[in-house]
């Protein structure tokens, strides 16, 4: 079903910042590198300032994922002059399943979105969500996928539960370095 509103839906894709390498621990407890923490707070900066402030953040729950997060959120609160208004605080959920996801396990989450969510931000890891965002919008997707801190926005005017393969359009691209 085509969405009457006129700008549609926006889908912030966003792999998580640098981590710290693996070490004896298990993966999903790896936090983020020095390099992380400001790289995910220039993604948060960078969203600010284009106006891709979230109604709805999902968010794997791996700890650099949660730490990203955090970066993000803190980015978009606006230390002059990288950032800006956080507006209103996002619903924040945290998806076992978007942890080591394939792009279908992704796919679901966005399935059961609330069809009134507008701007959705999903931090995820390589390399579902590389895979996802090509599945969106295979002509437009990097073929190398997304790096860490990588933002990719892509657009529709479909319902969430409707979304499938070439369902959206990248309008946007960035790699937040800070």
């Amino acid at each position: 079903m085509t969405d009457s509103y006129a700008e549609g839906r926006t889908l912030v894709l966003l792999r998580h910042a640098k981590a710290e390498p693996p070490d004896d621990g298990p993966d999903a407890q790896r936090a983020l590198a020095v390099r992380g923490r400001a790289d995910a707070e220039a993604a948060g900066a960078w969203l600010a300032r284009h106006g891709l402030l979230p109604d709805v953040v999902l968010c794997s729950t791996a700890r650099r994922t949660r730490e990203t997060w955090h970066g993000v959120a803190m980015g978009m609160t606006g230390s002059p002059p990288e950032g800006g208004s956080a507006g209103p605080a996002p619903a924040v959920r945290y998806e076992p399943d978007a942890y080591e996801a394939q792009p279908e396990d992704l796919l679901a989450l966005l399935h059961r979105l609330e069809p009134d969510a507008r701007t959705v931000l999903l931090i995820a890891h390589n390399p579902g969500i590389s895979l996802l965002s090509a599945y969106l919008d295979p002509g437009r997707a990097d073929p190398d996928g997304l790096r860490t801190s990588d933002v990719v926005v892509h657009r529709t005017g479909v319902d969430w539960a409707d979304l499938g393969r070439g369902g959206t359009t990248i309008t946007a691209r960035h790699t937040a370095r800070g």
